[in-house]
């Protein structure tokens, strides 16, 4: 479904993709983890393009979307829901869902769909949204993406921030959409989450994919997670 091949990317003169290559097969939830400033948000930014990769190819469904400009993009079937969330903190959570739609007001059934999972976002749809939690306005940033109905979303550090109880919350809703079929890359920071609820996981190091392997393949790779990650979980 997605594919990256040997991906560079630059902001001014530094270089930060360095020949990245990933895919994403059709159900598929796939990990990107790796330390802070190695390119992960950068390659979500280069699948959306918000940052043009200047070599290789970002596809698609077949087709090289690196040549579209960036308002295109989320109309061939790709959500991203960003670090840090950026709601529209006065507007209501309701508007900040409907926001998303390319036309007219959100499909009824979206939206009890994306109650389903976030029973909150419906408790909260008249308030504003930079008056609710860390979680609550994750929770919301999650709904705005599904209301498009995508193919594919990029999420980037979900679980950023939140109370344990919340992140494990966040993970499972995350896994939930998954298996009803929308496609996702996640990059998360916490790699036992990843392990949990991903197929397949991405370390990423110096703007280069240096590891894939599952859940089982990484738990045994010790040494890979001491040298890129300098954790073992």
């Amino acid at each position: 479904m997605l594919i990256l091949k040997d991906v560079d990317c630059f902001y001014g003169k530094g270089q930060v993709l360095n020949g990245t290559s990933l895919e994403v097969g059709e159900g598929e939830l796939v990990g990107l983890v790796g330390r802070n400033g190695v390119g992960k948000t950068t390659t979500l930014k280069a699948v959306m393009g918000l940052i043009p990769a200047k070599n290789g190819s970002v596809r698609f469904c077949g087709r090289n979307i690196a040549e579209l400009p960036p308002y295109q993009v989320p109309r061939m079937g790709i959500s991203y829901v960003p670090q840090g969330r950026h709601l529209f903190p006065k507007l209501t959570v309701r508007e900040n869902l409907e926001i998303a739609c390319v036309e007219g007001k959100a499909d009824s059934a979206r939206m009890e769909e994306i109650f389903g999972y976030f029973p909150r976002v419906k408790e909260r749809l008249t308030q504003k949204a930079g008056t609710l939690s860390g979680g609550e306005q994750q929770m919301v940033a999650i709904g705005r993406a599904l209301i498009a109905s995508p193919r594919l979303i990029l999420l980037d550090e979900p679980t950023e921030g939140l109370m344990p109880l919340l992140v494990q919350s966040i993970a499972e809703s995350v896994k939930a959409i998954n298996e009803k079929g929308t496609s996702i890359l996640l990059v998360e920071q916490n790699l036992k989450i990843l392990k949990e609820i991903c197929r397949r996981i991405y370390i990423m190091e110096k703007g280069a994919i240096v590891y894939e392997g599952t859940s089982s393949e990484i738990d045994a790779a010790m040494d890979v997670q001491e040298r890129y990650l300098s954790v073992k979980v």
